[in-house]
């Protein structure tokens, strides 16, 4: 349900007319070479498109104009082959509504030594050209992404294509429906927050509707869907002998495959990319979605458990910017903890739903009594999580603004075998170790659900942070209490300054 074959960056080069109608030829001629190449590398998802070079305020104007009304355009990678007197662009960059990076290069990668002259000097003037434009844009307070070397270089590929990924999953924010099924879970504060401000800064819908909205649809499952779904949970995991045909909980696997149709029908005639439940408003539903909301996210669609509308959009979000990536990314809450003399761990899980795009291997399809919630026992997919790099997200509503926190973690192997554990689970060790980043994340006020991601970086989140305008929190290798204790106190201040215009 993630299609990013039409999205696309476009590549605005500035420039001015005073160097002639020669150099200017070779402005354009080499941009589009450059503009070419970044569409070809493999490390940049979207297509990289070429605009005429802006030599003027009026064609700089223009392409900000059109940038902000083309639906498939999600950004801008501006560079400045030559010197463009900044005071050109106050007004496109002042309008301009989508995602910029400046991208700090030049066409060629080495000084010619031997032949280089001031017409050569004349044409490549990025390295003044563009601190001309990076004054502008830090004097407009302009937030963006700088990245700086050759552009056949991998490593600035890599940075153009992670940038892209997050403005990928920005647009999607601009246009993402969340439906919540049911409320808040009731007294429970960090799951709440502003939904009109969320609408506001993120571009993203919350609305709510009842149980009772899905069940229509689910009504309307026929045998032959039934038939089908049941024989790709065949095919797709271990079953149970229990839930095998003609076994004890067959039946729950059923209402589990009928309950899967119906909200998902639910969501696509709504055109919902992300939604919510939580267990006190299910209706007539005899179990909550466990595999149905599994299954869900594996196909892309954000969720969040016990009315988190949040953490549901930032799941999707993170989707859509982990597409064609290794690793997967799964709505994760921190359930209990393993303290040793030498080490400490976080166990990760949910009641039920955890996604199996992170799964380590096929995963076995189970029914278990819940023991919460008042409903019959539902069907979920157990499995552990592989080791190795991950990070945990949290977006909170701090009353005055949303604050991103971020915790690198380390997944590892359990210690164990967990036999009686019927739920699908991860253990990590978190950075710098369990003590400080628990330490951070409380002061910090991180929530206990988060958005786990296998193939998601702390640079994705420093650029997404930087698009959104909110603030970041970074628990990291580095994090000490004590600086961790500062940072937090800078920022109020500086986002009681920013809110205000000073």
């Amino acid at each position: 349900m993630i299609d990013i074959s039409q999205k696309e960056v476009w590549f605005v080069v500035g420039s001015q007319e005073l160097y002639g109608e020669e150099t200017l030829r070779k402005v354009a001629e080499h941009s589009q070479i450059i503009a070419k190449g970044l569409d070809a590398s493999p490390s940049i998802p979207v297509k990289v498109v070429y605009k005429d070079v802006v030599k003027s305020p009026s064609q700089i104007l223009d392409v900000c104009l059109a940038a902000n009304s083309e639906k498939n355009c999600i950004g801008i990678i501006a560079w400045m082959h030559t010197f463009s007197p900044a005071k050109m662009w106050i007004g496109g960059l002042n309008i301009l509504k989508k995602p910029l990076c400046h991208l700090h290069t030049q066409y060629n990668a080495e000084i010619p030594w031997g032949s280089i002259d001031m017409d050569f000097m004349n044409l490549n003037q990025s390295a003044h050209g563009d601190r001309e434009f990076g004054f502008m844009m830090s004097r407009l307070r302009k937030k963006r992404k700088v990245v700086v070397g050759h552009w056949e270089d991998q490593r600035v590929q890599k940075q153009l294509g992670i940038w892209s990924r997050v403005v990928l999953g920005w647009d999607e924010l601009q246009n993402l429906k969340v439906a919540r099924i049911g409320d808040n879970m009731r007294e429970v504060a960090v799951t709440e927050g502003d939904k009109v401000e969320a609408q506001i800064r993120f571009g993203m819908s919350v609305n709510g509707y009842d149980s009772s909205d899905v069940t229509k649809h689910i009504e309307k499952v026929t045998d032959k869907q039934l038939a089908d779904l049941l024989a790709v949970y065949e095919s797709s995991y271990n079953l149970t002998d229990s839930l095998k045909e003609g076994g004890a909980q067959r039946s729950s696997l059923v209402e589990a495959a009928k309950i899967e149709l119906g909200l998902r029908a639910f969501l696509e005639e709504g055109g919902f990319g992300a939604f919510t439940d939580t267990f006190e408003n299910l209706g007539v539903w005899k179990q909550l979605p466990g595999i149905a909301t599994q299954r869900l996210m594996a196909d892309g669609y954000g969720f969040g458990g016990e009315g988190d509308w949040k953490t549901a959009a930032m799941v999707r979000a993170l989707k859509v910017m982990c597409v064609g990536l290794e690793g997967g990314t799964s709505f994760m809450e921190d359930y209990t903890y393993h303290f040793t003399p030498q080490k400490s761990y976080v166990l990760g899980s949910h009641m039920l739903e955890i996604c199996p795009s992170i799964a380590d291997g096929k995963p076995s399809c189970e029914v278990h009594p819940l023991g919460i919630g008042g409903k019959e026992d539902p069907a979920r997919l157990v499995f552990n999580s592989p080791a190795g790099d991950a990070i945990n997200v949290s977006l909170v509503d701090m009353g005055t603004r949303f604050r991103l926190i971020v915790n690198e973690v380390e997944a590892v192997k359990p210690m164990a075998e967990l036999p009686k554990l019927p739920v699908a689970r991860v253990l990590w060790d978190c950075k710098p170790n369990l003590e400080v980043a628990a330490t951070a994340w409380i002061l910090a006020g991180g929530a206990h659900h988060t958005v786990y991601s296998q193939s998601i970086t702390t640079e994705y989140m420093e650029d997404f942070a930087d698009i959104a305008g909110i603030e970041l929190l970074v628990i990291d290798e580095k994090t000490t209490v004590r600086e961790f204790k500062d940072k937090i106190n800078a920022n109020e201040a500086y986002f009681h300054l920013f809110q205000h215009g000073l």
